[in-house]
């Protein structure tokens, strides 16, 4: 069985609440559809965020449509699984998935229900997609808390059905114990990790999406090399399709794994992704003690040619004019977006009482980039004694789950 895995597109995505990244999906899927060309895998593997919002705009789906359509067409043999995450909306997903399957592409939304594995065998069905001859996939999207029965009965249910020792694949969008959050700084904040335990036991290799830095568990120290070999039970992150913020500064990947039978080997091969753009800081060899000196690295950078997003490093102690902003989208105007700019400073030389008080402090970007009100909380927690972190999570959670189970039934009694 050999297949692509990769994750986290963050279709739609607005940096910085000003720039598109239409383009650099485009240059992303034009060399996902010259992989698939060249390696010809039996599957496609996305493990969830899809989307960058869970209502994603009428030209987001297009793009979508138009991605997948287009690989479909050009390799209609190959199959392709797409799993929810948690940037998506689950309904949305599955909604989708009678029409793709005419395509041969399977889209995974909604989890496995509360009490299905009280159920007899049968409900497992809808996760699993079978490759003749070649192996199996379990598809699963994004799920709340441990779900270690669940998964367990869907090994169970593939070894009772897998005679023939063929290739056992799950897919899964969550963070797991051993995992490198670099990148992750504020998106993560407190995330509860799975024990590798938790995933079950029968599967050859785990296609996880959630973490930006592509790694495979227990051999973070392999990323720097092009091929490696493990054995089965290998648990990977793809990582992002795109660098999701400018904290991701490590190479992005889509893997290319080959399990010849059951138990056997696990060969992957990383294939670098060329971004169409990167982040830079500015000055790119100190800290700038000035506005003045920092505006002048830029019309450096942009003079000499450099392109993609940026944002300034400067010391403590440099005075920012309210007008800072302004005069650094003037100066962008003349090179059409090509150049982007980031308004979160990163402050060097901080007084050791400030740096061991955690300045509490956010810059505009940060409060942009929340989607809900838990990353505040996580963030400032330590600044507010008698709150209790899961007893908020529980709170939110279950208002989240009754605000999306209402909205359910509003669609169904439409």
């Amino acid at each position: 069985m050999k297949f692509l895995h990769t994750a986290d597109l963050h279709l739609g995505q607005i940096m910085y609440q000003n720039y598109g990244r239409e383009d650099e999906h485009r240059h992303f899927f034009e060399q996902l559809e010259r992989w698939c060309g060249e390696y010809q895998p039996d599957a496609l593997l996305v493990s969830g965020d899809i989307f960058d919002i869970q209502q994603p705009s009428a030209a987001t789906k297009h793009a979508f449509n138009e991605y997948f359509v287009d690989l479909h067409h050009r390799y209609p043999e190959m199959c392709i699984v797409v799993t929810a995450g948690n940037h998506d909306s689950a309904s949305r997903i599955q909604a989708d998935n009678v029409v793709w399957q005419l395509g041969n592409v399977t889209l995974v939304g909604r989890p496995p229900a509360s009490g299905c594995t009280q159920l007899p065998d049968g409900w497992q069905e809808e996760y699993i997609v079978r490759l003749e001859g070649k192996g199996y996939i379990i598809s699963l999207p994004y799920m709340v808390g441990s779900k270690r029965e669940v998964m367990q009965r869907l090994l169970d249910y593939v070894a009772h059905d897998n005679q023939r020792g063929l290739p056992v694949v799950m897919m899964g969008h969550t963070a797991v114990v051993g995992t490198d959050y670099t990148g992750h700084n504020f998106d993560i904040g407190n995330l509860q990790a799975l024990d590798i335990e938790e995933l079950g036991k029968g599967y050859d290799y785990v296609a996880l999406g959630h973490i930006h830095r592509p790694q495979t568990i227990g051999h973070l120290q392999d990323e720097q090399e092009t091929e490696s070999v493990y054995p089965a039970g290998t648990i990977r992150y793809s990582g992002s399709a795109l660098h999701v913020s400018c904290d991701e500064c490590y190479p992005h990947t889509v893997s290319l794994v080959e399990i010849a039978k059951h138990g056997g080997e696990v060969r992957l091969k990383r294939l670098r992704i060329d971004e169409l753009r990167h982040f830079y800081e500015l000055p790119t060899d100190h800290s700038a003690h000035s506005c003045n000196e920092a505006l002048e690295a830029l019309k450096t950078f942009a003079q000499e040619g450099g392109r993609g997003y940026f944002r300034f490093k400067m010391d403590y102690s440099t005075d920012i004019p309210s007008d800072f902003n302004q005069q650094v989208y003037e100066l962008l105007e003349e090179y059409n977006n090509e150049l982007r700019y980031n308004p979160k400073i990163i402050w060097t030389d901080i007084p050791d009482k400030q740096e061991s008080a955690e300045r509490l402090v956010f810059d505009v970007p940060d409060l942009q980039q929340m989607t809900n009100p838990m990353e505040f909380i996580e963030k400032t927690i330590d600044h507010y004694s008698g709150l209790t972190l899961d007893e908020i999570r529980g709170a939110f959670d279950e208002i989240e789950t009754e605000c999306n189970r209402m909205q359910e039934e509003g669609r169904s009694h439409k």
